[in-house]
């Protein structure tokens, strides 16, 4: 009965082992899928020269920016800092040619996800998002004016065609789809023209479950299948765990009216034949026997010798 327990609270402790590394793995899985993903402050597509940007590497210690064509920026050794999550990297002044694409090369030689941006010169640009758009989300452009803070009247175009005109500089588009995708420009009367961007809308929704890790898992229709059958292995190893849990308590309570009915009749049989009396009984019949032999001895030398005194 022992061994069965301890044999129990090894499998227990096993299948607890198991789980944890299974959600060790889970948890650091999560940080290589988000581990080359690169995130832009302010997140519009379009600057005026002489801005900041700064750039947001996600997983890695330290952010290294690539441009297409300059390749690394060599400011980032001035203005890299760590962050609760990765690192980041500023560029206090941009200028026109510092427009095109930006990413990050990764552990294992992997590169991040890219960002384009555009630096004016002109008077006008629109704030756009740099980085994909959720399908179902609500998305503001704005036609900004480098001249005046005040509300401009402005056109806004969607590949090339004119789409609407706001007194209010700004456009708002709400639970966008994939038909929002695509090139947007505004134009502002009397001050220019902005440039083109490219609004991305990514398809499809998310859903987010909570694991003991610090990150949250992000589930979309990409997810990684490595997870996916990870997850499932960690089910089936709870199930696992569970059945043997169950067929051990079933055998403990088939076998405990067995151990108690054979622990009865042992304690029956040793109250009827006790070992004690039955050996102070057979002794007791020893001494007869020999008290008879020697009476018997005693009786034939009498008769034999009468005139012998046997006491």
């Amino acid at each position: 009965m022992f061994s069965q327990q301890q044999d129990n609270m090894e499998v227990t402790a096993l299948c607890t082992k198991l789980l944890l590394i299974v959600m060790m793995l889970l948890c650091e899985q999560d940080h290589k899928v988000n581990a080359a993903s690169l995130l832009i402050h302010p997140n519009r597509a379009q600057f005026f020269v002489y801005e900041a940007i700064t750039f947001y590497c996600e997983g890695v210690s330290y952010c290294e920016i690539v441009h297409e064509s300059k390749g690394q920026i060599s400011s980032c050794n001035k203005t890299n800092k760590r962050t609760s999550t990765g690192s980041s990297c500023t560029i206090t002044n941009v200028y026109t040619d510092d427009s095109g694409k930006y990413w990050f090369d990764a552990e294992g030689g992997n590169k991040s996800n890219s960002v384009n941006i555009i630096v004016s010169d002109g008077s006008v640009i629109l704030e756009i998002p740099a980085l994909p758009v959720m399908k179902g989300e609500t998305v503001t452009l704005r036609c900004r004016n480098k001249t005046t803070s005040s509300q401009i009247l402005a056109h806004f175009y969607h590949y090339g065609e004119w789409i609407i005109s706001s007194s209010t500089g700004n456009m708002i588009m709400y639970n966008v789809s994939k038909s929002d995708e695509g090139l947007y420009k505004c134009n502002n009367s009397g001050a220019g023209e902005s440039a083109e961007s490219w609004l991305i809308i990514k398809d499809g929704q998310t859903e987010t479950v909570s694991f003991p890790c610090k990150e949250t898992v992000v589930f979309s229709p990409s997810f990684n299948p490595w997870i996916i059958s990870t997850v499932l292995f960690a089910v089936l190893l709870v199930f696992v765990g569970l059945l043997h849990f169950v067929r051990s308590y079933w055998h403990r309570v088939v076998s405990a009216p067995r151990s108690e009915s054979g622990s009865t009749g042992n304690q029956t049989g040793s109250e009827s034949v006790n070992p004690t009396s039955l050996w102070c009984c057979n002794k007791k019949k020893q001494k007869q026997k020999v008290l008879e032999r020697e009476l018997t001895e005693g009786g034939a030398l009498k008769d034999k010798f009468p005139s012998l005194i046997v006491n």
